[in-house]
């Protein structure tokens, strides 16, 4: 069964937020803020020392066993092996490509073993940052990488097999939509393999995909009589940011190539919908987790729940749409994660600090503005800070891709590389 990941009832994450303050979730920012000039330098020898050892320290408390292979993606080894694979393909750390590789496999193999037992239409198999499909694709790019072809291959066919299961309207009770285990994953899945392996995007499973989702959330909307054409419920609540909400399944479909030209109704209801989301930024720049929050301030500044995760579909409704006001959202997000992005919950992706810090190595890439770099390379230096060190919470899982040191390992490679820097699976600035 798939695990239920989904963040608590608006009520009680009301209650929780207003009881808790608001420096328990952040500490105050002490670095001093970019004041023009030139672009700053990149220590990168001290990055690599650091992004070292934090690999020793994966490696050493992290073995690729049977036993730490379960959750996919976001929690087991196959996430470390989409690590290993992504620092391969970094350009400063490429004298060490082959090695990277080795040890991705050997972390591939027991995620591999972990979803062996699930058939392609299961209704567990399409899940992407949580199960099979997620597998899949680690496995046929780092098979490609290596000169494996057959069994890249083997990987794209078995995650294509997976389309036929994803088209039944509700082949999820809680909620198949969303990023984590429903279609928009599926196919944001789809569009990150296809580029990866250099293979040819299965163009007419995908679109029929994204008129499921459409359909799935003009439906949901019109019952809810929502004020947003496409609404979505996961575990009944209508989550809004990355994790499990809206931004994510409209960035999906905004980044399919050619959906919105072949379908302009669709593409009405989608821009709308953006556009309803984009009204909901608060003073702050920050948004609401839920819809069952609107009117409250939100106080998650994250990836998985607000402006750090928002942020990606209003730098890709900008790169669409060419309209000034999503990149003016963006700008507003950016300063609010300045601020209040130095998360106690730890360095990782999901709700910690790497990926608060992402944000600003995709301004940077968008605007070539360097205080957006500045930003980024202040985050990794708080990482290292006995603040930091002493201060934040340990994750329940500390090595992995989405809570853990893996993600904060890409982070650390995408520093040394700014201009190529992407969060993992997730490259806004491509185009596919």
């Amino acid at each position: 069964m798939l695990k239920d990941y989904s963040s608590f009832t608006g009520r009680f994450r009301r209650i929780f937020g207003s009881m808790a303050t608001a420096r328990s979730r952040y500490f105050p920012n002490p670095k001093a803020d970019y004041k023009g000039g030139s672009a700053p330098d990149i220590p990168t020898p001290q990055i690599l020392e650091k992004l070292n050892d934090l690999l020793l320290r994966i490696e050493n408390g992290y073995k690729p066993i049977d036993k730490n292979a379960g959750d996919g993606l976001y929690l087991g080894t196959a996430g470390v092996a989409y690590m290993y694979y992504h620092l391969s393909r970094t350009s400063r750390l490429k004298p060490n490509a082959g090695k990277y590789l080795n040890k991705a496999v050997q972390y591939l193999r027991p995620a591999l073993t972990a979803v062996g037992n699930v058939t392609t239409d299961s209704k567990e198999a399409p899940s992407f940052i949580l199960g099979n499909c997620g597998v899949y694709a680690v496995a046929a790019c780092i098979y490609k990488c290596i000169g494996q072809e057959p069994q890249s291959n083997r990987y794209i066919q078995l995650y294509y097999d997976c389309a036929e299961t994803v088209k039944q309207p509700k082949f999820l009770a809680a909620g198949s939509d969303e990023l984590f285990v429903g279609r928009a994953g599926y196919v944001l899945g789809a569009l990150w393999m296809a580029k990866e392996t250099e293979t040819l995007l299965r163009t007419s499973d995908i679109y029929e995909i994204c008129d499921v989702i459409v359909h799935s959330g003009r439906c949901y909307a019109l019952q809810q009589k929502s004020k947003s054409p496409l609404m979505y419920a996961y575990y009944q609540v209508e989550y809004l940011g990355a994790a499990h909400g809206l931004s994510s399944i409209l960035q999906v479909l905004i980044t399919v190539p050619g959906y919105l030209d072949s379908h302009p109704q669709e593409a009405k209801s989608i821009k709308e919908s953006i556009d309803y989301l984009l009204n909901l930024q608060d003073e702050q720049g920050n948004f609401p987790s839920a819809t069952d929050e609107i009117g409250y301030q939100s106080k998650l500044v994250h990836w998985c729940h607000g402006a750090g995760g928002i942020i990606y579909l209003m730098a890709k409704a900008y790169m669409t749409f060419k309209e000034e006001k999503y990149l003016n959202s963006c700008l507003k997000m950016a300063d609010l994660i300045w601020e209040k992005g130095l998360l106690k919950k730890g360095p990782g992706l999901c709700h910690g600090v790497a990926g608060n810090g992402y944000a600003f190595l995709l301004l940077f890439r968008m605007t070539k503005d360097p205080k957006h770099l500045h930003r980024a390379l202040e985050f990794y230096s708080f990482m290292n800070t006995g603040e930091f060190q002493m201060g934040a919470r340990t994750p329940d899982y500390p090595y992995s891709l989405f809570e853990g040191l893996a993600g904060t390992a890409c982070f650390l490679a995408d520093l040394t590389q700014p201009a190529h820097a992407k969060f993992p699976f997730n490259d806004v600035l491509c185009v596919y």
